[in-house]
């Protein structure tokens, strides 16, 4: 598995911040990044919201949820605002999907993908893409969803 160790030091130098609201992933992306050195200087907060009702709580519109699922493109990126703006960090990380099972509460959306969005405050811009969770285990496809945020966040610095 990748590091985050390049977009920490990258992050340190140019004072930037990062925060995190994750849902399939656990807490795998925040974890990840707490595993660097000087994380402490970029990340301001995470959230694991594996339920609807705590997106909700964090500002993720039910409607959105309602309209387009919650394991959407339009979800990950309320996701992905949202926590940037309630922590005032640079970029913000939604990520939202079903990693090898079906979800009964959720029926709707695209089973075995992953939608991730990463939100620049700065620019008021997104990165959405999606991986798809094909391996055989969850643990392996949440490696896959972390080594694809560490890529996509590698080339915005």
């Amino acid at each position: 598995m990748k590091t985050f160790k390049k977009v920490i030091e990258e992050f340190t130098k140019l004072n930037k911040t990062i925060s995190t609201m994750e849902s399939c992933t656990g807490g795998g992306v925040v974890n990840a990044l707490t595993n660097i050195e000087g994380a402490s200087e970029v990340i301001k907060f995470s959230a694991v919201t594996y339920s609807n009702e705590y997106k909700i709580k964090m500002g993720v519109s039910k409607d959105i949820i309602d309209k387009y699922s919650v394991y959407s493109f339009e979800t990950a990126k309320e996701m992905s605002k949202k926590i940037s703006e309630f922590t005032n960090s640079n970029i913000g990380i939604g990520i939202t999907g079903k990693l090898n099972r079906v979800d009964v509460h959720n029926p709707y959306g695209e089973d075995n993908v992953v939608f991730i969005s990463i939100y620049d405050k700065d620019k008021d811009e997104y990165n959405t893409f999606k991986v798809e969770a094909k391996a055989s285990s969850r643990e392996l496809n949440k490696e896959l969803v972390i080594d694809r945020i560490i890529d996509e966040l590698e080339k915005v610095i």
